[in-house]
């Protein structure tokens, strides 16, 4: 599961040594924390966002929470660090995907609330009544307690009436 971990500028260090190299440059680099261990890999650039592998995960982390330093990239977290805070958003995120939680379509507007999870599948029953189960992995929990889906409240009625493909959900 890749995420964005927009808090790490709170949790990651801002350094005053050299910007991270254009995204060309930057693909393959090494990440290492203060004491010179390795963190991961950057695999990608995305827009303000470095993807970072490390032994376990990849990450989206903010670009301001790293910085060039004898060819590499430095970052303030080691690697057991940074693997420990995902898992621990990552279960922050599974467990608001529970009964009850409301769920965000497209644009952040409410399309409805959870009314069961079992068997890796997610029944959201719709504000209009109707109910319709989601693959668990095409939810995504937020830290407010909040889920969010790809579709709007117009395209998940599509889906249950079959009155109109909808657009592709994107997580």
């Amino acid at each position: 599961m890749r995420l964005i971990f927009g808090t790490f500028a709170a949790l990651g260090v801002a350094f005053a040594l050299p910007a991270v190299p254009a995204a060309a440059q930057a693909v393959g680099m090494q990440v290492v924390d203060t004491s010179g261990a390795p963190v991961g890999t950057v695999t990608a650039i995305k827009g303000d966002n470095i993807q970072v592998k490390t032994d376990k995960h990849d990450a989206l982390l903010p670009k301001t929470s790293f910085s060039v330093s004898n060819g590499k990239l430095l970052f303030a977290m080691s690697q057991a660090q940074l693997d420990a805070a995902i898992e621990k958003s990552e279960a922050a995120a599974n467990a608001a995907i529970a009964a009850g939680a409301t769920v965000k379509g497209v644009g952040g507007a409410a399309v409805g609330t959870i009314d069961s999870v079992a068997d890796g599948k997610v029944t959201i029953a719709l504000q209009n009544g109707k109910k319709i189960a989601i693959a668990q992995d095409g939810l995504r929990g937020n830290p407010d307690g909040s889920v969010t889906i790809g579709y709007s409240s117009e395209q998940l009625e599509a889906l249950v009436t079959g009155s109109a493909p909808a657009a592709k959900s994107e997580k």
